[in-house]
């Protein structure tokens, strides 16, 4: 059986004549990291601040562990959250921020000495959280969202300022959290490194979801069945265009192949004893998708460079 540690059901929410959030409806499960992405207003803020109740929604629901946020008697202990690395006060340490945080849940110096660890804060834990970069702060942020061991961790932009070392580790480190059982909900538009981690993802625009579903069936949706033919045969073109395929020259060596799956490619440029290098199915990336599938809900558009 499925576990459902976040449920959105029907959220509507208005500012001003501005619709917002115009019925979002989505879970997040148990055992797998969710990507939340889409473009800039797209309702990806108001929903997570609408789930820790810091908005209320003009209509629906958001829950969780099956009650609304703010009933929760110990909420760290069941979603632990990261939407802005800023909140902090600046002249505090980063070990006396956690603490100050597990003291009002009544959460004991162990546990803020085991995600310093976590995060590898260990170094900083002693210095003013102010003079952090927002690298550190990130993690800082996700050392206090993991504070009271919850099941569910509800994540803004956690790559946001991180160096290389920093986002490989945040990648592995997403995936563990998940491995062991946690509902992990990322929002990012950093699609390289949700397609690196994210097993599930839900896009929206408009304050509605276009898409729930896996990355994998995602990328497989939006891929055109294009298959790319690295080549230097004269004969190939026509070889392919006999076999039913649309052949077009990509680049010198290189042919572009429609109509004609993978395997029947290689088939047909065998049988003609057709030499070839290479032979690969286009997928598309999470990138190419998210923007296929968001192309009419940017709701801010740059315009050309005049010339």
């Amino acid at each position: 059986m499925t576990v459902q540690n976040i449920v959105v059901d029907g959220l509507r929410k208005r500012f001003g004549s501005k619709p917002a959030l115009d019925g979002m409806t989505f879970a997040v499960d148990a055992g797998r990291v969710t990507g939340f992405i889409g473009p800039n207003g797209a309702g990806k803020s108001t929903t997570m601040r609408v789930v820790l109740g810091l908005d209320r929604p003009d209509g629906g629901t958001a829950l969780v562990g099956g009650q609304p946020y703010r009933t929760l008697s110990r909420p760290l202990t069941q979603l632990g959250s990261l939407l802005d690395a800023s909140a902090l006060q600046p002249s505090r340490t980063a070990r006396n921020h956690l603490l100050w945080l597990a003291h009002s849940q009544g959460l004991g110096v162990r546990r803020v000495d085991e995600v310093i660890e976590l995060t590898g804060l260990g170094s900083a834990a002693r210095r003013r959280a102010g003079g952090f970069s927002l690298g550190m702060r990130q993690r800082l942020g996700i050392a206090a969202a993991l504070l009271g061991d919850p099941r569910t961790l509800m994540l803004d932009e956690p790559f946001n300022g991180m160096d290389p070392e920093g986002i490989i580790w945040m990648r592995g480190f997403l995936r563990e959290l998940a491995q062991q059982g946690r509902a992990v909900l990322v929002s990012s538009h950093l699609m390289s490194e949700l397609q690196d981690t994210a097993d599930h993802v839900v896009v929206v625009g408009r304050g509605r979801v276009l898409a729930d579903t896996t990355v994998a069936r995602l990328r497989a949706t939006i891929s055109d069945g294009r298959v790319s033919v690295r080549t230097d045969d004269a004969n190939a073109a026509g070889v392919l265009a006999a076999a039913g395929a649309n052949v077009a020259a990509a680049e010198p060596g290189t042919l572009s192949v429609t109509g004609l799956a993978a395997p029947h490619v290689v088939a047909a440029l065998n049988a003609r004893q057709v030499v070839f290098s290479e032979v690969t199915a286009h997928r598309a990336t999470l990138e190419e998708a998210y923007l296929e599938l968001t192309r009419d809900a940017v709701e801010y558009r740059a315009g050309e460079v005049a010339r």
